[in-house]
């Protein structure tokens, strides 16, 4: 099998009024996401991945350190696209969390003020490319982390991430221009599909169902 890009659940202009834009969008995904893909694909016989599913791929990556990361920089850019294109909707974001949801992020953060300034400051003080994410950690608790460029937290071993925000400038320049936090308000009270987090909270995490 080869890894593929995954279709957008969404229009390429659905997300415009919302504050990203459609040549974001058709950058983003078939650009740049699409280039991840493609170099994955050329490593599945020389790193002898064949076989493995997408996050095994990235989580013996991690794990392997500086050896791992010719690998990880495109499994893991894969597998984190591939989560960031689910958890956004057009007229997504504000304030409305499922119950479940937002009874857990109330208990770890103490309401979803505080966890909001926590996600975009994380975010914002990832110096350089990187990713802000939510994650369940192994004690069952949600928490906030970063990571830099490609990596994630199946990567690094800290948990199972069910929202994640992209922080590489390609993400938000042609909106945002070089405004990193007004990127990350607009994501979180815009764009996030709650709903999708919520699931991802049930189910353990996206399952991306590609390997190798």
């Amino acid at each position: 099998m080869a890894f593929s890009l995954p279709s957008l659940p969404y229009d390429v202009s659905a997300l415009a009024a919302s504050g990203m834009c459609q040549e974001t969008l058709e950058l983003h995904h078939g650009k740049h996401h699409n280039a991840y893909v493609t170099a994955l694909n050329g490593l599945v016989e020389s790193k002898g991945l064949a076989g493995k599913t997408l996050e095994q791929i990235v989580a013996e990556a991690g794990r392997a350190g500086a050896d791992g990361l010719p690998v990880l920089n495109q499994a893991g850019q894969h597998w984190n696209h591939t989560l960031f294109w689910q958890v956004m909707k057009p007229n997504g974001g504000g304030d409305s969390l499922p119950a479940q949801l937002g009874a857990k992020i109330d208990a770890d953060f103490g309401g979803l003020a505080q966890f909001k300034e926590a996600f975009k400051q994380a975010g914002v003080t990832q110096f350089g490319s990187g990713w802000a994410w939510l994650i369940v950690d192994a004690s069952g608790k949600l928490k906030v982390t970063k990571t830099a460029n490609g990596a994630n937290p199946i990567s690094t071993g800290e948990g199972t991430p069910i929202l994640g925000a992209d922080v590489w400038e390609h993400a938000y320049y042609l909106d945002f221009r070089n405004v990193r936090p007004g990127y990350l308000d607009n994501f979180l009270n815009k764009l996030v599909n709650w709903e999708v987090v919520d699931s991802l909270l049930s189910s353990g995490g996206l399952k991306s169902g590609q390997s190798a």
